[in-house]
């Protein structure tokens, strides 16, 4: 059996010794969904390491003076967080893969206007004959010529 942070293993009484709290108080933030340990077979509550650090958390921002619906959405909101951040991890490690298996395949060039052209695979960009000239003091030069090949 593989642990982690989530693996339940502490009863009730634990828990709370290790949060500090009473385990009446873990039963109300049960029901009430602050936090929600695993049941037993037999029904009875089984904690994570994870489920202790977020008691820890409840009870620092309770001491704070936040109410437990302000504690509830903060929890939320970490939870997306959480959630939004892994999301992000697959995304680039897949962008990575596929960027790996594709190597030096381009999928856009730069136009003469600093525009951005969409290339097909296999296709190349179209090389245009043109001078630009940088000149920072509006001066005109007195002909402007073509150049011929």
């Amino acid at each position: 059996m593989e642990m982690d942070e989530r693996t339940p293993l502490f009863a009730i009484t634990a828990a709370a010794e290790l949060a500090g709290m009473h385990p009446q108080t873990l039963r109300q933030y049960d029901r009430l969904g602050l936090v929600s340990p695993t049941r037993t077979a037999g029904k009875t509550r089984r904690y994570s390491m994870k489920d202790v650090v977020q008691l820890r958390e409840i009870s620092r921002l309770s001491s704070e003076g936040l109410n437990l619906e302000g504690i509830r959405r903060i929890l939320e909101l970490e939870s997306q967080v959480d959630g939004l951040q892994r999301r992000v991890r697959d995304l680039e490690a897949t962008l990575a893969d596929e960027l790996l298996q594709k190597s030096g395949r381009r999928v856009f060039a730069a136009g003469a206007e600093g525009d951005v052209i969409p290339l097909r695979q296999g296709e190349r960009a179209k090389k245009h004959n043109q001078m630009v000239l940088w000149n920072p003091f509006g001066w005109t030069p007195p002909t402007t010529k073509k150049l011929e090949k």
